[in-house]
């Protein structure tokens, strides 16, 4: 098949794969994996040659950990580094520890049980962080320590390459001794590091003054491969080098220019290596041995996640984040494609073993959306209803106000509380959060979720005069709601409603004081539109009366008709008339 041709076969793949495959909750990467397995050589065969599409694929990975280092200024990152060097450190000695251990008791070499152990002690940067990019995750304390856990698991490729041939009997890829492989490859960092300060940032004002975004999108690329393959050529991980180029640009004011250039190359890549991963899987392996190959299966997942589980209780605190951390890297990684390749060449691994090793890897990835999506749908939502600490409200005194939900909308209005030194006692159910805000001295946020009356009344509702509800989940707004007003009807309810369908909701409850999310800012943000267009701020302000009174209007009216869309449309139109009309008898008012 020509190069066009192929591409028109991964494409087509890809989107029916991915649609169908998100259609049913399981996930893009997944699609991706199924598309794989189907257009490889153990499926239809219409792309045969699986190393040099996986090969090149693997710059997704590249572009991905780029646009991830741009996100991370350097004091982020060494704020980072115990979670890299600790908690990396930790799950890369236990686990290759451990899987070497069960290596030698199924008959394995120490040589070569200490390789597939800590080949196999290695996790998929791509796999993990595409799942984490996908549930939002990322920034929460699992998904933090996920990252430095991968970010050590690249950094430990210098070493292990420098280990395989002193355990080898074989020609070694470089006649350089294994001290000297991983000095140059720290040089080459170090120069990585200078030119990402000293040189990269002059030459983009350069290409910037020529105002070519064709030429800024070519020097962008140009960028993150270089890097890639200066660093490669060096022995160590392209990933790590490109996350560096990424981390050192991450404060020019480049940034956001080069993150929207490289984003669309990143989310095709990394797809194409998804399937690639889904092709290399060795069909025929799995039908000869299928007993052995799910054993060792269920063996490295097993105990991979049993050993990040007791990492993220130690390290996290929180069982459901260590529930979290231990589902989403204990999959093998693609780095052991490359080390099981070498071991091979260098008389370490014996060539079955290493195809075992592989379809392993390869399987463990797949199975990895699975799980995650298994634990995120029904055993997540237990942990969290289990409430694994004890509510710990308990109020020196009686406050006025009583917030549900800290997070973005109850800081603001606490802030606003405490600047005017009126007191109030916040409720979260978000324990993270919670621990979060007291680190920057946020005393009086206090875990519990707030549509338990029991919990109500130790907050000490029945003393407060304002309830303001601010929780984000639309479900729990309306218990919460319905609690409060049910039990504690003399309580001022100010609520915060996602949108006007939760509007209508709540009013339909008989909260009066609602403000919708998006709709202060909106009609400010108008406002000043209106301003620049050339009207005065006078005549700016009355319109924004206008428009907010019919709104309001509006609200009231259609709140019965919610869901009768014929209705909604009919009172919709009328209202947008009636507001046009009064502009025009304002105009003719104005002189």
């Amino acid at each position: 098949m020509s190069l066009l041709q192929q591409a028109l076969v991964f494409l087509a793949a890809a989107v029916v794969a991915v649609t169908l495959f998100k259609k049913l909750g399981l996930g893009s990467v997944l699609g991706y994996l199924a598309a794989g397995v189907v257009i490889g050589p153990w499926g239809l065969g219409a792309v045969p040659d699986v190393q040099s599409i996986l090969h090149f694929s693997e710059f997704g990975v590249v572009l991905l950990l780029f646009l991830i280092g741009l996100e991370l200024e350097p004091a982020r990152l060494w704020a980072l580094r115990r979670t890299v060097f600790g908690l990396g450190g930790a799950q890369v000695a236990l686990t290759g520890a451990l899987l070497a251990g069960v290596g030698i008791a199924t008959g394995m070499r120490p040589a070569t049980a200490a390789v597939a152990g800590l080949g196999l002690s290695l996790s998929s940067t791509a796999f993990a962080l595409q799942l984490l990019s996908e549930k939002n995750e990322l920034p929460t304390p699992h998904g933090q320590a996920a990252f430095g856990i991968l970010l050590f698991q690249d950094l430990a490729v210098i070493p292990l390459l420098a280990l395989l041939p002193l355990l080898g009997s074989g020609e070694a890829p470089s006649s350089e001794p294994g001290w000297m492989a991983a000095l140059k490859g720290l040089g080459v960092l170090a120069v990585v590091i200078g030119a990402g300060r000293y040189l990269v940032r002059p030459l983009f004002q350069r290409v910037a003054a020529a105002h070519s975004q064709e030429l800024f999108t070519a020097s962008a690329l140009l960028l993150v491969i270089g890097t890639a393959v200066l660093v490669n050529a060096a022995g160590l991980s392209m990933a790590l080098g490109s996350f560096l180029a990424g981390v050192l640009l991450a404060d020019s004011e480049f940034r956001h220019e080069l993150e929207a250039d490289i984003e669309p190359f990143k989310g095709l890549l990394l797809g194409l290596f998804f399937i690639a991963v889904g092709m290399s899987v060795n069909l025929g392996l799995i039908a000869s041995a299928p007993l052995k190959v799910l054993l060792w299966v269920v063996g490295l997942v097993g105990l991979k996640a049993l050993v990040l589980w007791g990492l993220g209780r130690w390290r996290l605190g929180s069982t459901e984040s260590a529930w979290s951390l231990a589902l989403i890297i204990s999959q093998g990684g693609e780095f052991a494609f490359v080390l099981f390749s070498l071991a091979v060449g260098l008389h370490v691994m014996e060539q079955s073993l290493a195809d075992l090793m592989v379809v392993t890897v390869s399987l463990s990835m797949a199975v990895t959306p699975v799980l995650f999506a298994a634990y995120t749908r029904w055993l997540r939502p237990r942990l969290r209803h289990q409430a694994p600490r004890a509510f710990d409200v308990s109020p020196q005194e009686d406050h006025p106000v009583l917030i549900a939900g800290f997070g973005r909308v109850g800081q603001v209005v606490g802030r606003l509380l405490r600047a005017k030194r009126i007191g109030f006692t916040a409720l979260d159910i978000s324990s993270e959060n919670i621990e979060f805000l007291k680190r920057f001295g946020n005393n009086v946020v206090h875990y519990g979720d707030a549509s338990r009356l029991d919990l109500l009344r130790a907050a000490r509702a029945d003393k407060a005069r304002v309830f303001v509800l601010a929780i984000d989940d639309i479900q729990a707004s309306l218990r919460t709601a319905e609690t409060v007003l049910q039990h504690f009807p003399h309580l001022t309810v100010f609520a915060r409603a996602r949108n006007r369908q939760h509007a209508y909701q709540l009013m339909n409850l008989g909260i009066k004081n609602i403000m919708r999310e998006t709709w202060a800012s909106s009609l400010e943000m108008g406002g000043g539109i209106l301003e620049a267009l050339g009207l005065t701020y006078s005549e700016s302000r009355s319109a924004l009366e206008r428009f907010r009174e019919n709104d309001e209007n509006l609200l009231a009216a259609t709140a019965p008709y919610h869901r009768d869309e014929k209705k909604l449309t009919e009172l919709a139109v009328q209202a947008r008339k009636e507001l046009e009309s009064l502009f025009e008898q304002d105009a003719r008012k104005s002189p």
